[in-house]
């Protein structure tokens, strides 16, 4: 099964593919994708009978999006390919799932994605 996410924005999207079952999910992460990101994806395969070991390769949205939610994403999203031993390719545009599935398809594998904020991060200088 394939799992494609993308982070980028305050609503998280998820998909899960297998031949030709498909799931459709999203969920309003806002401040809360750090902790709820794995637990959400747990619950989202549990209700389909799906485990951890069934996910055979993963699709990412690279950006451009938001820092956090590119950062915390492509984090989660790496270990989780790198502890299952599996591919995992980034992709962005409009079409960045097609994208993706082609890659992986194609047996392709970058190992590490990373993210593509589109602009320079803007990080705040500490106060003290």
């Amino acid at each position: 099964m394939i799992l494609l996410i993308n982070t980028s924005t305050n609503i998280c999207k998820i998909s899960l593919m297998r031949d030709d079952f498909r799931i459709n999910d999203e969920w309003q992460a806002d401040r809360m994708l750090a902790k709820y990101l794995l637990k959400h994806l747990h619950d989202l395969l549990l209700s389909n009978n799906f485990d951890w070991n069934d996910i055979s390769a993963i699709g990412v949205y690279t950006g451009p999006g938001s820092f956090t939610g590119l950062r915390i994403g492509l984090t989660v999203m790496n270990t989780l390919a790198d502890s299952l031993s599996i591919s995992i390719v980034g992709a962005t545009g409009e079409d960045w799932q097609e994208i993706a599935i082609r890659r992986l398809e194609n047996n392709e594998n970058d190992k590490i994605v990373l993210p593509n904020y589109g602009s320079d991060a803007k990080i705040t200088t500490p106060k003290k």
